[in-house]
């Protein structure tokens, strides 16, 4: 196993960040299995193989009886080879649905029993960072939510100690500056024993892994444990002190992730999410922990990690295979490094329920799907990682699970394209033309049978069981309507929510097909910063970015109008061929704060952290903006 540390000095210790303390971190070998001496033994939850098969084995049965009845459907005159290529795709998407019902369920389930495991023993006192790792991020947005943090912590005092490090891989050097200056500006305005460090590297090796792995290989001596924080992450004292005291009081957990909930949505797009994982969010999150127990995954912030173990057993090192992803750099590093945690013998948990964790999502349509293709791109590698020696089965699941929500794209595509291919049984010239070639022709049940009417009714209605099934999670939780803005207007935004997730999601699915082909003909380059503030497009930018889906649209309604393609594909054609005029709209403001459409708790109440970091963004800015205008002073 090699050892990156280099073997020329250690870069001179930077004037805003404390003395140097060096730590070893080496690159780990996925190709020989590896076990941390100092990860302590524990014992596995109870009842945990249960809760794993009650979650795979719904899903894998309902798909069996699918596939079953389906297959009879086209077993008239023997089966075709585009015949069983839809049956297989029908079969692979329909577990994956099912299997996030059965998450859901499970969730639910979890949610109805009162938690019993209360902890026992006070937690010992920790040291711990806060990282912020940015990229040409907006210094005054950054610093906002930094001070918020460190005075919530402050104010509640506790055992534990706290650092904060804004890291920093800014390359535009006015950028840099302006960092530079508000940091400077507020740790002379934070209360005496309050810490706040900056450091900027000179290159941005590994980028985000290469700037973590860099303050741990220099500083990570001084702190037993880490969390790391995005440039939008916002967690309240209590949050922050309540991982930390999970993870002192389990010295078998290497990495603790909490559930950030969605925040400071104001835009259509922005609000259908931010309402998404406020009402749905929490079962599925629930069902997620019970299943995957102490091999839970990483989403690479709001997340706290014992500085040794991650140290130890997750150095990345270089991929050896380009095929998918097109760099040898592990861009999407959270799930591998928890693959790696887990492998080396730490637990890896997940806690749903701990509240006060919070991030942003892109505004509009455009932004997100700009974030999703480096996603994309950085999910697709994990499949050059299946193979990895020592990973246990459910640390590749993850990965695998992360490449196939991908993936799922061009697969659902070409559901529908056979689809609209097999057409309307006797009346489709397409299937006039197979029916020349041979006999026994490829067509579609007829829909004229309630049977086989009830079983397409069936998918669609899977599609809709998570939302519709996790809104009971309210009435779990002593959830209250009022915070919603009362039971008239959540269900008209439940509503809402839906028709809007069924409208875009079809644009999205052939956009994450762009993204899948982009990274794998190697089109997808660089990692570049993401557009948190986003913003309304010009048609010129929607007509580029949705021409795809306008054209697929276009042909869609062409078949269905001369009778080549089922009616039953009406719904998107309708969101294809709309496109343009859908991305338009996920941009535009949902209605005022406090009445607009989708609003949850976070906007019907908002918590102080986020009312705090309002207050000191724009304290930051006008700062910036004195100094920009008279910069000699």
């Amino acid at each position: 196993m090699s050892d990156p540390i280099p073997t020329s000095p250690l870069p001179p210790a930077e004037p805003l960040m404390p003395p140097l303390q060096p730590l070893a971190m080496p690159e780990q070998d996925f190709a020989r299995p590896f076990h941390d001496q100092n990860a302590p033994g524990f014992e596995p939850p109870r009842h945990l193989a249960l809760w794993r098969l009650l979650a795979f084995s719904p899903a894998m049965l309902a798909t069996a009886v699918l596939t079953w009845v389906m297959q009879g459907w086209f077993a008239k005159g023997g089966f075709m080879a585009l015949e069983l290529v839809l049956l297989a795709l029908i079969a692979f998407n329909f577990f994956w649905i099912c299997f996030s019902v059965s998450t859901v369920v499970l969730g639910l389930y979890s949610l109805s029993k009162r938690n019993r495991d209360r902890p026992q023993a006070r937690p010992a006192p920790m040291r711990v960072a806060l990282l912020v790792p940015v990229y040409n991020e907006t210094p005054w947005y950054v610093l906002g939510n930094v001070r918020s943090m460190l005075e919530e912590l402050h104010q509640r005092g506790g055992q534990h100690s706290y650092d904060m490090f804004v890291l920093s891989d800014t390359r535009d050097d006015s950028l840099a500056d302006q960092e530079r200056l508000s940091v400077e500006a507020l740790r002379a305005a934070l209360p005496a024993g309050v810490a706040l460090y900056y450091r900027r590297r000179a290159l941005n090796t590994g980028r985000k892994v290469g700037n973590i792995s860099d303050w741990l290989r220099r500083w990570g001596a001084g702190y037993e444990a880490m969390l790391v924080l995005d440039a939008d992450s916002l967690m309240t004292g209590r949050a922050i002190a309540r991982l930390t005291d999970a993870l002192s009081r389990d010295p078998s957990a290497g990495l603790i992730q909490s559930f950030p909930q969605l925040i400071g949505a104001q835009s259509v797009f922005g609000r259908m999410q931010q309402f998404a994982n406020g009402v749905y969010g929490l079962a599925l999150a629930e069902g997620l922990a019970r299943w995957t127990g102490f091999e839970g995954n990483y989403w690479g912030h709001n997340a706290i990690m014992r500085v040794q173990a991650f140290a130890a057993c997750a150095g990345l090192p270089p991929l050896r295979s380009r095929f998918w992803g097109g760099d040898k750099m592990i861009m999407s590093h959270d799930f591998v490094e928890a693959g790696l945690l887990r492998r080396a013998g730490w637990r890896v948990r997940f806690l749903p329920r701990l509240g006060g964790s919070f991030e942003e999502t892109p505004p509009t349509l455009i932004d997100h799907i700009l974030r999703d293709r480096r996603w994309c791109q950085g999910n697709l590698q994990h499949l050059n990682l299946l193979g990895a020696r020592g990973f246990f089965a459910i640390s590749r699941f993850h990965l695998l699970h992360g490449a196939i929500g991908y993936l799922m794209a061009p697969i659902w595509f070409a559901l529908l394209v056979i689809w609209a291919l097999i057409g309307r049984g006797e009346d489709s010239s397409v299937i006039h033309y197979f029916s020349a070639a041979n006999p026994s022709r490829p067509s579609w049940p007829d829909m004229s049978e309630p049977r086989h009417v009830l079983v397409i009714l069936l998918i669609y209605a899977m599609l809709l069981a998570p939302k519709l099934l996790a809104v009971l999670a309210l009435a779990l939780t002593s959830g209250r309507l009022s915070d919603y803005g009362g039971p008239l207007r959540f269900a008209a935004s439940v509503v809402v929510e839906i028709l809007l997730a069924v409208l875009y999601a079809p644009i999205l699915m052939v956009q994450q097909m762009i993204a899948v082909f982009r990274t794998t003909f190697g089109l997808q380059r660089g990692w570049s910063p993401q557009a948190r503030a986003g913003g309304q497009y010009g048609l010129a930018t929607l007509l580029s970015c949705h021409a795809l889906e306008t054209l697929s649209g276009l042909a869609l309604w062409g078949g269905i109008a001369t009778g080549l393609v089922s009616l039953w594909l009406v719904p998107i054609a309708l969101s294809l061929v709309l496109a343009v005029p859908l991305s338009a709209l996920s941009g535009r403001r949902a209605g005022k704060s406090k009445t607009g459409w989708m609003a949850t708790p976070v906007v019907y109440s908002e918590p102080k952290i986020t009312q705090a970091a309002h207050r000191y963004r724009a304290q930051l800015k006008r700062y910036l903006d004195v100094i920009n205008q008279h910069p000699a002073q």
